[in-house]
């Protein structure tokens, strides 16, 4: 299917745009990163007279008058605004003023803020489609390598104020929009946040696709259009209450429908071979996933790049009208529903059947419908002759995570039962094109799903994961060979991807013979042997057989006597005999009690066998992943195995949401360079004591800080002091980030400061805004009791006038990537406190040390490497190292824990219900115990306890010398310059793409 170009101008009439303006299209330029020369980057279109047969009136139709579109504006109005490197201001406000009349979402009668909004989105998408299309026939004329990247989540957060700013057109939307009537900052604040995406995996694939357009990698991303997200976060007074989102509702201005591009998605059916030899997967369910395009611009180059969204659906035909018209409304739209449901939300509830169903059909979804996209735009760039060795030449795929694992045996399908190539073939296709990025160590998330229900829903890709077992099987038994049987069946049990299930019909009887062929006696004693190998006792073996045959002649029952005989000969005891009946039947209900082990697909080792490389996300990571999670495979492919420490975007995470800091940045190292090139970042260091730059810091960061106490009296209704240290975590709640371990520290410094006279808690104590944010998943009840008591410890806490503005306590209600670009530029400590080991990298560490806050945390994830670069004195370390872990849990089960006197305390003043009435036993007793499921602290919160406690004690202390803590600030924005994703996305394309950057002419 070839590939469709953005169209700029399909919802506008054409007899209109005669009539009311006449277009012309010009470049604007930059300079570029590369050249001194002035560099054509984008094409505008510019409105040089008013459409004759419409004025834009404006009637009051409410109470409240609304504010009015100003008259278009002038070239002398804005004389003042243009230059070289952009379009003028009453270019940009022509713009947005024809997609406010002719792209109308809203009633012309208004020019409000959603109405400014969609008309200014559209006006950037515009120059955004234009810069798109040249980007995609520069690369298809060139037949370049490609990227792809596939992705369950992608949080992209707001689009407008970063296109504009990578566009290098701030400053003029920010004045069209005042002659306008709006402000730039209003205007922005109208956008949802686009809910496609939950936490690190998907900000992170978002950082990544900005990182290869400012790159000029020729790349695109692909995931799913979720309708209603994750979900909307509320909290009550319950806690945590679960909506829909949104953000679709009023429509999407960046995205375009692409109604010629769809393909077929099948589930459930059968297999049945054809006459031409080949399998054939007919009947089931089919469905349509058709293409949404979002396009991404790199900063200050043309290069535009895609993000390709999948939403699903069925044709109107399947629509049942009979049974709609004899009244079975829910039978008629059974298969549309179905279908979209597909799409309804971020990681559905999967305790069910049902749920698990869903989710499966999301990742094949996915897998599915970008591949076959992938292949038509590789058979159109090849032309008549299509070349399939060549397709791991042209084409790179990214699994992120093992959500995307289907791509595997997707691939091999489409290459043998539609391309016609042999297995041998298709594998060694897919194994040079496919890698895969692992992100986490805990057993939950190495996905693995029941292999019946996967034979059911996927029955041919479950017989070519099976082939693919079989491969794997082979290849550890040709490296281990069989000469140590127990060996052997050890890494078969760890590597297979196949658990539980029978070993393939080839290697059935391997361990049988294996058995058999130990001990082998030679054939000439073979004879003289007993069953069991040994010489034979003839003299013995004859007095048992004599003893067999004279037990065998005595006592013979006549047979009138037989039928009220046991078994014996013996009378029947009737009485007895039922009891031993029921016996019987309690010991075969208790077999059958005893269920074998579930049959189940590891996708994690499907990852690692189909893919030509594996990394882990930070060197700690990657280090575990091989020595631990993969090791066997590590050992039988070591050269497989990299790792990429993750990074972040600098445009997003300072040039657009701390615009104070990037202006002292730029001030001090005299460039902007730093914005593409973070090691330069690194020369802050030498002006880190220099007191006019530490002043300036401080401002910057006072003047982030009084933003979030207006936000945070919106928000939550508490008043908050920007006098305060702001000390925030904000991340997913889950039991090992340890959300739990701050808010018991919390509560210890509460009950301490109500054991004080006033003056001795404020001579004692650092005033502190402590802030959480994130969302617990719906189904995760011990994570929902976290946020509930957190925000019932806040409740009492903010309340109690004995304490004031010394401590605060807030939850930020629904956390996503617009509350975090408001709440990171303004925090003062952050902390990272998973348990060491656990943590494969985070993202959130890096944006805030970017921002000059300073971390509290462990050697966890990229603390390590973050604390290696920022320097071990500007870095709050405390708790236990990863390769500890094991021997503490060990000790714990062992009884041999002795937990801190003030972990105690702390649990005791919970539990006596000075934080209300709810019932807290549950979560505390989390922490009690020494073995049991849901006990036994098994995140070592109650270890690492006194140690956070006494390194808060260091925090406080050094907040105190605002001096010393200042230049604390500026080393670790100086020391951030490796967190970059540009760097991470550099190291991908050379080390497993094997790309290179394509500058557009």
């Amino acid at each position: 299917m070839a590939v469709s170009q953005f169209s700029s101008m399909s919802t506008r009439p054409s007899e209109a745009l005669v009539q009311c303006t006449s277009s012309l299209s010009r470049f604007i330029e930059f300079g570029s990163r590369n050249r001194t020369s002035k560099q054509k980057l984008l094409l505008i279109r510019t409105f040089n007279s008013r459409p004759p047969t419409t004025s834009f009136c404006i009637k009051c139709v409410s109470s409240q008058p609304s504010p009015k579109i100003k008259d278009r504006v002038t070239e002398e109005d804005t004389s003042s605004s243009q230059n070289s490197s952009g379009p003028d201001t009453a270019s940009v406000a022509s713009s947005i003023q024809y997609h406010a009349e002719f792209t109308p979402l809203f009633s012309p009668e208004k020019f409000e803020l959603p109405k400014a909004f969609f008309a200014t989105a559209q006006s950037v998408r515009d120059s955004l489609i234009i810069n798109w299309n040249s980007t995609y026939e520069y690369y298809e004329r060139l037949n370049v390598k490609q990227a792809y990247y596939l992705s369950m989540e992608f949080l992209q957060g707001r689009a407008l104020l970063n296109a504009i700013g990578n566009l290098g057109l701030t400053g003029a939307y920010a004045e069209a929009l005042s002659k306008l009537g709006q402000s730039l900052e209003n205007v922005v604040s109208q956008e949802p946040d686009a809910a496609l995406g939950n936490g690190g995996l998907g900000r992170l694939a978002s950082c990544f696709l900005d990182s290869m357009a400012t790159l000029n990698y020729p790349a695109w991303g692909y995931g799913l259009r979720y309708k209603y997200g994750l979900f909307k976060q509320r909290i009550t007074k319950d806690g945590q209450e679960e909506v829909a989102e949104d953000w679709l509702e009023l429509g999407n201005p960046w995205e375009i429908e692409r109604n010629d591009v769809s393909y077929p998605v099948k589930f459930y059916g059968k297999i049945v071979p054809g006459s031409d030899g080949k399998s054939h997967w007919i009947g089931g369910e089919d469905i349509k996933a058709v293409a949404y395009d979002i396009p991404i611009p790199g900063y200050k180059t043309k290069t535009t790049i895609n993000l390709r969204l999948w939403s699903t659906m069925v044709p109107s035909e399947d629509f049942d009208l009979s049974a709609f018209n004899a009244g079975d409304h829910t039978k008629a739209a059974e298969a549309l529903t179905n279908a979209e449901k597909i799409c309804y939300i971020l990681y559905p509830g999967d305790e069910s059947v049902e749920g698990k169903v869903l989710r499966l059909k999301q990742q094949y979804t996915l897998c599915s419908a970008s591949l076959q996209d992938i292949i038509a735009r590789f058979e159109k760039r090849s032309g008549a002759n299509v070349n399939w060795e060549e397709f791991p030449e042209k084409v790179a795929v990214q699994m992120n995570d093992t959500h995307p694992t289907l791509c595997i045996p997707e691939l091999i399908r489409i290459l043998i039962d539609l391309k016609g190539l042999s297995w041998k073939e298709a594998w060694n296709i897919t194994q040079r094109t496919v890698a895969y990025t692992n992100h986490t160590v805990l057993p939950e998330a190495l996905e693995k799903w029941s292999f019946e229900l996967m034979q059911k829903l996927l029955p041919r890709h479950m017989e070519i994961i099976e082939m693919i077992d079989e491969e794997l099987v082979h290849t550890i038994v040709s490296e281990y060979g069989t000469a140590d049987p127990d060996l052997l069946e050890k890494r078969l049990k760890e590597m297979r991807i196949l658990e539980n299930v029978d070993l393939p019909a080839t290697f059935a009887d391997l361990f049988v013979k294996t058995k058999e062929s130990t001990d082998v006696v030679p054939d000439d004693e073979l004879e003289n042997c007993d069953e069991e190998g040994g010489p034979v006792d003839e003299e013995l073996e004859s007095a048992q057989e004599d003893g067999v045959l004279e037990e065998e002649s005595t006592d013979v029952v006549p047979d009138d006597e037989l039928e009220n005989c046991d078994e014996e000969g013996g009378p029947v005891d009737e009485e007895l005999e039922s009891e031993q009946e029921d016996d019987v039947l309690e010991e075969e209900k208790e077999a059958e009690a005893v269920q074998e082990p579930p049959q189940l697909v590891r996708m994690a080792n499907l990852c690692v066998v189909g893919s030509h490389a594996v990394n882990g996300v930070a060197e700690i990571h990657s280090e575990i992943v091989t020595n631990e999670v993969f090791n066997e495979f590590y050992k039988l492919w070591p050269e497989k195995f990299q790792n990429k420490t993750n990074g972040v975007t600098p445009r997003r995470w300072i040039r657009f949401c701390n615009p104070d800091l990037s202006s002292i940045l730029t001030s001090w190292l005299g460039t902007e360079d730093w914005v593409t090139n973070t090691g330069k970042l690194a020369e802050l260091r030498k002006f880190a004591d220099n007191e006019d730059l530490q002043s300036q810091f401080r401002a910057a960061k006072r003047n982030n800080k009084m933003k979030v106490v207006s936000f945070i009296k919106e928000k939550t209704g508490y008043s908050v002091s920007p006098d305060a240290m702001f000390d925030i975590q904000v991340k997913r709640i889950h039991e090992y980030k340890r959300q739990l371990m701050n808010i018991l520290g919390i509560v210890y410094r509460y009950k301490k400061m109500k054991e004080m006279s006033a003056v001795e808690r404020k001579a004692k104590f650092v005033p502190r805004v402590c802030i959480f944010g994130g969302k617990a998943f719906a189904t995760y009840v011990q994570a929902k009791r976290i946020v509930k008591f957190i925000t019932d410890v806040g409740a009492t806490v903010n309340h109690d006038p004995e304490i004031g503005d010394l401590l605060k306590v807030i939850f930020v209600p629904d956390y996503n990537v617009s509350v975090a670009e408001l709440l990171i530029p303004a925090s003062e400590l952050s902390q990272h406190i998973s348990t060491a080991g656990m943590e494969a990298s985070g993202t959130s560490n890096m944006k805030f040390a970017m921002n000059g806050c300073i971390l509290i945390g462990t050697l966890d994830g990229a603390n390590v490497e973050i604390r290696q670069e920022v320097g071990e004195e500007n870095f709050f370390l405390f708790g236990a190292r990863a390769h500890e872990i094991a021997g503490l849990r060990k000790e714990r089960s062992e009884g041999k824990f002795v937990p801190d006197a003030r972990f105690e305390e702390v649990k005791k003043f919970v539990k006596s219900g000075v934080f209300g009435s709810y019932n807290y036993d549950e979560l505390m007793g989390s922490l009690e115990g020494n073995e049991g499921f849901g006990q036994a602290d098994y995140f070592l919160v109650g270890k690492d306890f006194p140690s956070y406690l006494e390194c808060q004690e260091k925090v406080d202390e050094a907040y105190c010398d605002q001096k010393r803590w200042t230049r604390m600030s500026i080393m670790n924005t100086a020391g951030s310059s490796k967190f970059s994703s540009d760097r991470t996305i550099q190291e991908y394309a050379r080390d497993i793409w094997n790309i290179i950057p394509v500058e557009l002419p």
